[in-house]
């Protein structure tokens, strides 16, 4: 079946006239947050309760490079204390800018697929905490009890080293600690490890090469400049402090050639083996969009030969992916040759496990389109929604021409939400130069469970009338006198009258921002599909799945 038949047609039943200024929604449902399960309320407030580093402008649990008192000793010594749980299986480390969890979840799956157990470590999560953790052979995230009995097991070694620490074991590192400790008590085979925001001076760095059997690097982009060095080579430099002498590393990329080198040259200097998803060795193709599983999906050939050994080379026709986009393409290729590297270092990894790991692998929130189902929940019938929790230039890139080549068609409302630390003007830029947007909603969502790194709606809409007088892209936004006359009588019909000029407004409760651009964008595509977007930053994408599940 193909994908454009999962779609509800979009005919308008707009047909009653209210003012903008007067506008209600159809259902008194509003968007709230996930509320973390009674029993884990100890644990949270726990970890609630430790050092961040939300006063340098760094999210408290994004990682530790960005804090210039950071001391990888710490961690250290808080693995002594709790018993060394790294030394009781081995692990892969991943860091980059982009990619990192669907790398994660792919080799993830592709191990489980074969039989073995594994520990996951990602962040963040989108509904609750435990997502953090999965364990096992099913890569569920840890029960509430499992994870509750784990905490009070250490929670007096946890208190000792934070009198020993001086206080200053932060969030993150404390949490690093618990999934450790989680993996070693649940006997895992192996652990998938993702970095914080850095690599070097990262809590999760503490593992040691005899503890590693192989380091990925994603991609290296201009994300968290501030927090590692203001360059991008700073930032490759950074990724490259997960490379442990000996050990294998998997350089995903593309990279530019500059930040290649630096990769290279922190390998060599720690005889460490480069494996490259991105030569010659690795050809891949996109042959069609479709449906698998239920869910849309792009078909692809998946070609790589790392040698002329069959242990590293394989090839994947007709691999159904679940991730849509060429960088989700880009990441079940990093996997895959992570998964090579690791058959040839022992590891029993059929090529049919790695077809199944790839072909199950789903991460809600990364260009995840929610069922006719869903979208009649949040008051969206009859609507196309796409929640994607893109936040940078380059995943604002990806995102588009993830859409266009789903949907090439397709016109777009978006709904977004920034956090303060984002390039919003650069965001905007790529949004307006890309796909024909009908109207922008620009609103606001709480982050990392607060508002101090929360962007105001009207600061976003202020950046995007200045990327569109930039880009000398006309707008209709509501700072102009001749956007308050046409919407202040009749909402519906000035809908219309404006439909050749992008809509872009501030309005900063999320349900009023969805239903109102739902609305427009119904109106002005009437039998032509349109989607409608969120996106901006996984929180905006979180608050609405949080409500999908209340």
């Amino acid at each position: 079946m193909k994908i454009r038949k999962l779609i509800v047609s979009q005919r308008s039943t707009l047909t009653h006239r209210k003012p903008l200024s007067n506008f209600q929604l159809e259902s008194k449902q509003c968007l709230s947050s996930y509320t973390e399960e009674p029993e884990l309320e100890g644990f949270s407030q726990f970890i609630d309760s430790l050092k961040n580093y939300e006063k340098s402008g760094v999210p408290k649990d994004a990682g530790t490079d960005s804090d210039d008192g950071f001391d990888l000793g710490r961690m250290k010594r808080l693995m002594t204390r709790l018993g060394n749980p790294l030394s009781n299986f081995k692990s892969v480390h991943i860091a980059g800018t982009k990619g990192k969890g669907s790398t994660a979840a792919y080799l993830s799956n592709i191990l489980r697929s074969e039989g073995y157990s594994v520990g996951c470590y990602t962040s963040p999560h989108m509904l609750s905490i435990r997502e953090r953790m999965s364990v096992g052979k099913m890569g569920k995230p840890v029960s509430s009890n499992a994870l509750n009995c784990l905490f009070h097991s250490i929670k007096r070694s946890l208190n000792e080293a934070i009198v020993l620490e001086n206080g200053c074991l932060s969030h993150f590192e404390v949490l690093t600690a618990v999934a450790f400790a989680l993996f070693a008590q649940e006997n895992v085979d192996i652990a998938i490890i993702e970095a914080g925001l850095g690599g070097a001076r990262d809590a999760t760095n503490v593992i040691s090469s005899s503890e590693l059997d192989a380091s990925i690097i994603t991609t290296i982009g201009e994300e968290h400049l501030a927090a590692l060095g203001g360059s991008l080579e700073s930032i490759a430099m950074a990724k490259a402090g997960i490379i442990k002498h000996g050990r294998p590393v998997i350089l995903g990329g593309p990279f530019l050639p500059h930040i290649d080198r630096i990769l290279r040259d922190r390998a060599s200097s720690m005889f460490s083996p480069i494996v490259s998803a991105s030569d010659a060795g690795a050809r891949t193709s996109i042959k069609g969009i479709g449906t698998f599983k239920g869910r849309p999906s792009q078909c692809c050939d998946l070609v790589i030969e790392l040698d002329h050994g069959s242990q590293s080379s394989i090839e994947l026709c007709d691999l159904n992916l679940s991730m849509l986009g060429t960088h989700q393409l880009q990441n079940a290729v990093t996997a895959t040759c992570a998964a090579l590297c690791l058959r040839n270092q022992g590891w029993r990894i059929s090529n049919g496990s790695i077809r199944a790991g790839l072909e199950n692998t789903f991460l809600p929130g990364r260009s995840q389109f929610l069922t006719s189902k869903e979208a009649q929940k949040l008051g969206l019938s009859g609507s196309t929604v796409l929640v994607d929790g893109a936040h940078t230039k380059d995943s604002a890139k990806a995102l588009l021409e993830t859409i266009q080549t789903t949907f090439p068609d397709s016109r777009l409302a978006i709904v977004v939400a920034m956090a303060s630390d984002k390039d919003h003007l650069a965001f905007a830029k790529e949004f307006l130069s890309g796909k024909q947007l009908e109207a922008v909603f620009l609103t606001e969502a709480d982050i990392a469970g607060g508002t101090s790194r929360t962007t105001s709606a009207t600061a976003l809409r202020d950046c995007w009338i200045q990327a569109s007088r930039e880009l000398g892209i006309e707008v209709l936004h509501n700072r102009m006198t001749r956007y308050r006359e046409l919407f202040e009588d009749n909402f519906i019909s000035s809908t219309r009258d404006s439909k050749h000029e992008t809509i872009v407004a501030a309005q900063n409760s999320l349900s009023d921002s969805l239903r109102f651009a739902n609305q427009i964008l119904r109106e002005r595509t009437r039998n032509e599909l349109g989607i409608l977007v969120v996106t901006g930053s996984l929180h905006i994408v979180s608050l609405v799945l949080a409500s999908l599940n209340r």
